[in-house]
């Protein structure tokens, strides 16, 4: 079916990308990371700094923010459950 086919009955595109960090709570992580990398000063100026400052970074990543996105998962795929199932029932019922 085209995007056209779809909308015809009913059933809204919903952008969510394949590396979306919606089920990918790992990406908010990796963001985290990438500021804290960001903010140092001086930054790393070569390979074996970016690694020590890497896992500096890493190893200081407040574990409460981890376990707040590792909680979201279960929401997280009942959102998406709950999508498919409304396009189901909406397939269906059309």
């Amino acid at each position: 079916w085209t995007m056209q086919q779809w909308s015809t009955v009913l059933v809204h595109h919903m952008v969510w990308p394949a590396m979306s960090p919606d089920l990918n709570p790992i990406e908010h992580v990796w963001d985290q990371l990438k500021q804290r990398l960001d903010d140092r000063t001086p930054p790393p100026c070569d390979l074996a700094e970016l690694c020590v400052a890497l896992v500096e970074e890493w190893n200081a990543l407040p574990q409460n923010n981890i376990m707040r996105l590792v909680r979201s998962m279960r929401r997280r795929c009942q959102d998406v459950i709950a999508l498919i199932w409304t396009f189901i029932l909406k397939l269906l019922c059309t």
